[in-house]
């Protein structure tokens, strides 16, 4: 009989790593390893694609050695796998062997549900590895990255960190190492300025930012120079909307409120209600709905509704800038 474990035990009978995140998924992966390794040094890994795994194999792989070796054997794209060898999986699942850990990929969709719901009945032990899309989802990650390594970091350097780095977890967890490793103390944003500027001057937020203060001129070079190192257009109008958004939400919240309690009304962070709050002075209710006409029209144009994408952001800034500085005067 396998060993009982805990759900929280790299060594469980079973993982079951879901989603579409690569960084997540390889790091459960070497979670598990690691932890077998330290149980025994000379612990087997077998790491395999569906096309290796054919109807038959799981058997040999799990089958009893003469030196009752511990075994990890890892099964990436589950949910590729044929009928037949998806059929021996779940007949495993159900009388694991010892000293041996199965580890299942899976992406988490429809296909190969059926997997899916073998191994959570059977009591898999789960590590969610979801595809983070989302600016807030990857903001949280690099902040546990650096309570990982017991260090600390500010809002603000870890806002600037995820504008400079961009989607890229791979590139955001380096990132936090090489920092942790060459800094002492706090890391602020000064410091990943230094590390990173130029890949911070070439971020979208960037040039939403110069846009939503009415720095015209900084807002068209930042604009520049993120189009000449590849940052895709559509990230760009998806910032300007949003910094637009941000200044239209917070000038119709009620005045005199706490930073906090506006946190939790528009849903943003309470270092970016004060950086919202610089930025607002100027506009105007009008000045926001041109600003979000010239987002929209730009949206179209770098989505094929023109001709000249780079034309269409071009336009869109100075338009926000503008209208930044309309109620001003």
């Amino acid at each position: 009989m396998a060993r009982k474990t805990t759900t929280d035990d790299p060594l469980a009978p079973v993982t079951l790593a879901v989603g579409q995140e690569e960084l997540l998924l390889d790091r459960a992966v070497q979670q598990v390893v690691a932890a077998a390794r330290a149980a025994d040094p000379d612990t087997d890994v077998r790491d395999l694609m569906p096309d290796a795994l054919q109807p038959g194999t799981l058997a040999e792989l799990t089958s009893p050695s003469l030196f009752a070796e511990r075994k990890v054997v890892v099964v990436r794209n589950a949910q590729d796998l044929s009928a037949d060898t998806i059929k021996d999986v779940k007949g495993y699942l159900g009388t694991p062997a010892e000293e041996i850990t199965l580890v299942l990929l899976h992406a988490g969709g429809a296909k190969g549900k059926g997997l899916l719901d073998a191994a959570r009945k059977a009591g898999a032990r789960e590590v969610a590895c979801p595809k983070m899309t989302k600016p807030a989802d990857r903001l949280a990650f690099v902040r546990s990255e650096f309570r990982a390594t017991g260090r600390s970091a500010t809002p603000e350097a870890c806002q600037a960190l995820v504008d400079a780095i961009g989607s890229d977890l791979r590139e955001l967890a380096s990132a936090v190492s090489q920092l942790v490793a060459d800094v002492e103390g706090t890391i602020d944003e000064a410091v990943v300025a230094r590390y990173y500027t130029g890949r911070a001057e070439a971020s979208s937020f960037t040039v939403a930012d110069r846009a939503v203060e009415g720095r015209a001129a900084e807002a068209l070079e930042a604009l520049r120079w993120a189009v000449s190192t590849g940052v895709p257009p559509v990230l760009i109008t998806s910032a300007l909307a949003q910094g637009v958004r941000s200044i239209g939400k917070l000038a119709s919240a009620p005045r005199g409120a706490r930073p906090g309690d506006l946190a939790r009304e528009l849903g943003m962070p309470p270092w970016k209600i004060d950086r919202v709050r610089q930025q607002m002075r100027g506009w105007s209710a009008d000045g926001v709905a041109i600003a979000l006409r010239a987002v929209a029209e730009a949206d179209a144009g770098v989505k094929g509704g023109g001709d000249d994408p780079e034309y269409a952001l071009e336009k869109a800034v100075v338009t926000i800038a503008r209208a930044a500085r309309a109620g001003r005067r």
